[in-house]
């Protein structure tokens, strides 16, 4: 089994890179105070945003390298790992912002961190700032800093929190901002996309499989689901599980008109186990009955 350094607390971590825990449950640590050492795969019982300010060569990210840039910030969730364990040693460079999902708990950032998706995002897709977007974010980062060095009082919490919401919103504009600029990129996955559900649909796969989601067709286009989703609402603005079924209704239109075939054939054929449920779809998207449709043309 792989080795990998897990990091339950935030003061474990904190001491890890030779920092004070200002704060038992969150944390701004200057990566660069840290002292050299190899490489690992590391596991974050929290959340952890790194900051990374220079190029500082490859990283391993679930199964996938990513060379960084400077002005990278990755998000991981607790859970995720990261890492490559090797015998070169570095110097860690850069900051990273963690907290606990215990500090955020019975708070309007506790009630919303699932739709920060991006923090579910794979290791290619991190976030590109800009030299005026990685300013905001180093003051972000230096607010949260500056509050935790002041005496713990009923404020604290608060104020930091509500930082920490505003970074990640500031990042939900700077996401928007890298899928608009990556326009030529997302057209392509886009592009794939529909050529992947037409291929799935004409090949015989639905009747085998199912129905296709969106995690499969995110993992035959080499990015995760989350992304795939958030880039295809904000190119056409309809999530990937409506294309799915759009494409879908189309193909079964066509379909329909072979009178060869059973109105059940074809729902078995595109993936339903129950015809009555190919059905009630087919109404709901359309307006009427799949017999009806065949009827009427």
């Amino acid at each position: 089994m792989e080795d990998i350094l897990r990091f339950d607390t935030i003061n474990q971590y904190s001491a890890f890179n030779k920092q004070e825990a200002l704060h038992p449950l969150v944390n701004v640590i200057d990566l660069s105070k840290a002292d050299p050492r190899r490489g690992r795969r590391m596991s974050y019982n929290f959340y952890v945003i790194f900051l990374k300010e220079i190029k500082c060569g490859d990283l391993r990210y679930g199964c996938n390298y990513y060379d960084y840039e400077e002005g990278t910030l990755v998000f991981l969730a607790p859970g995720q790992v990261i890492g490559e364990n090797k015998e070169e040693f570095y110097q860690p460079q850069g900051h990273a912002l963690v907290f606990h999902p215990d500090f955020i708990l019975g708070t309007s950032l506790g009630q919303r961190i699932q739709e920060y998706t991006f923090f579910s995002y794979e290791v290619d897709e991190a976030l590109h700032l800009s030299s005026y977007e990685k300013g905001i974010v180093k003051d972000c980062f230096s607010k949260i800093g500056f509050e935790l060095k002041q005496l713990i009082d009923k404020h604290t919490k608060t104020l930091v929190i509500s930082t920490i919401e505003l970074f990640l919103n500031y990042c939900v504009r700077f996401y928007d901002r890298q899928f608009i600029t990556r326009t030529n990129v997302n057209q392509g996955i886009l592009t794939r996309f529909e050529n992947l559900l037409t291929e799935y649909f004409n090949s015989g796969k639905a009747e085998e499989l199912g129905l296709p989601t969106v995690a499969y067709c995110a993992e035959k286009l080499f990015v995760s689901p989350n992304y795939l989703g958030d880039m295809i609402k904000k190119e056409t603005g309809k999530p990937p599980q409506e294309h799915i079924q759009l494409k879908l209704i189309s193909i079964a239109k066509e379909r329909i008109f072979d009178p060869s075939k059973s109105l059940a054939e074809i729902a078995y054929e595109l993936g339903f186990k129950h015809p009555q449920h190919f059905s009630r779809m087919f109404k709901k998207e359309t307006g009427v009955a799949p017999s009806e449709f065949r009827n009427m043309n």
